[in-house]
């Protein structure tokens, strides 16, 4: 409930405040959402660096952007890794991209910190073009992957001077968590299968 999740991830948000770090809450399926968005606006309360996680093949994604993209706010736009009604989500892949850039570019024209958690070249090609017409500078937004998917775009972002933010999976749910990751796209299992024959 939401009582108790609350309490859980005060724990966690202080224990981050106190060396120096941020959390972000991630998102699960669509009916978890407003209970995580109303977590999120309390815990900024007090600790006004908690980010959040939208998704961009959900129908309300924009919305909950437009509202996220305030001064101080950290939001990770990513495409959305469950399987989702048509009720509430787009089904189509070109849809779920088209809805990614229209929330890129309310983050990006907004008063926040936008993180684009894609290794989709195109999109990150798009958030590079936003982010300049936006007149951000480098050190205003970031770009998030996973550990061992596409290892030389990450070296050559980090080369031009951009944020690089590499996601590990850790704890005792790790393969869940690294397996929806890869199943968000097939794409991202091309990724990683390159990466390990590469390493052969």
């Amino acid at each position: 409930g939401h009582d108790l999740a609350l309490k859980n991830i005060t724990t966690v948000v202080e224990a981050a405040a106190e060396i120096g770090t941020t959390v972000t809450l991630d998102m699960e399926d669509h009916t978890t959402i407003d209970s995580t968005l109303a977590i999120h606006g309390e815990l900024r309360e007090r600790f006004p660096q908690t980010g959040a996680v939208v998704q961009s093949y959900l129908f309300r994604t924009e919305e909950d952007c437009r509202r996220l993209a305030e001064a101080g706010s950290r939001v990770r736009l990513v495409k959305g890794a469950y399987k989702e009604p048509a009720s509430v989500a787009y089904q189509d892949k070109r849809e779920v991209d088209r809805a990614y850039v229209r929330c890129l570019r309310i983050l990006m024209n907004g008063a926040g910190y936008p993180m684009v958690g894609s290794h989709d070249p195109r999109l990150i090609a798009i958030a590079q073009h936003l982010a300049r017409r936006a007149g951000r500078k480098l050190d205003e937004y970031e770009f998030q992957m996973l550990y061992g998917i596409r290892e030389a775009e990450q070296d050559r972002l980090a080369a031009e001077g951009h944020r690089m933010r590499v996601y590990i999976a850790y704890g005792t749910d790790w393969y869940g968590y690294f397996m929806r990751r890869l199943a968000e796209r097939p794409a991202n299992l091309a990724f990683f299968l390159r990466s390990l024959v590469s390493r052969g």
